[in-house]
């Protein structure tokens, strides 16, 4: 059997750094102007499309593995945070091979709806029974919460985590292109 619970604490703890690194980005782009700063924003804008593939595919395939191996059953708004993560991973990889920057728009804005429906998806899951609308129709429950760990970190949390991460990498790479 797999240690589920290792796993979870694991990605609680990545989740929280990821938070922290998603603050850090969205502070450093409304001060990116400033001189000192110009040599983190170079990197971010040349090397934004790869950290953003890594991200892409790492939350990809754990979704994967939760549902396929640990055996935790997605729920719709699982699968419709998943319809706004998965494309993403061709859109980068084609960022990187065709060389189109451009491409962080639709990034953003693919973003922008999985993180909605990542946030509402968490609220379902906190908020207390029956304060929000579930769109269950068979044996999952969007409310049933597989992950909880440190008082409020669960499954849509993370992935709401990589879709503002997403939304802030791009930010830069889109602003290369202008």
């Amino acid at each position: 059997m797999f240690p589920t619970e290792a796993l979870n604490l694991w990605l609680a703890v990545v989740t929280v750094a990821l938070q922290g690194a998603t603050v850090g980005l969205f502070v450093l782009y409304f001060l990116r102007t400033r001189p000192v700063l110009s040599g983190i924003v170079g990197i971010l804008r040349t090397w934004g499309f790869r950290v953003a593939l890594t991200v892409s595919i790492a939350a990809s395939a754990l979704t994967l593995f939760y549902s396929e191996v640990i055996g935790f059953p997605p729920c719709p708004l699982c699968w419709w945070q998943r319809v706004f993560l998965y494309p993403q991973v061709v859109i980068f990889a084609l960022a990187l091979f065709r060389g189109q920057k451009s491409i962080a728009e639709y990034s953003i804005i693919l973003s922008l709806i999985g993180f909605g429906i990542a946030i509402y998806h968490h609220a379902l899951q906190t908020l207390p029974a029956g304060s929000l609308p579930c769109p269950a129709e068979g044996v999952v429950s969007c409310a049933q919460r597989f992950v909880f760990e440190f008082g409020y970190i669960t499954l849509p949390l993370m992935a709401a985590t990589v879709f503002a991460f997403l939304i802030a990498l791009m930010l830069f790479v889109r602003e290369q292109d202008r």
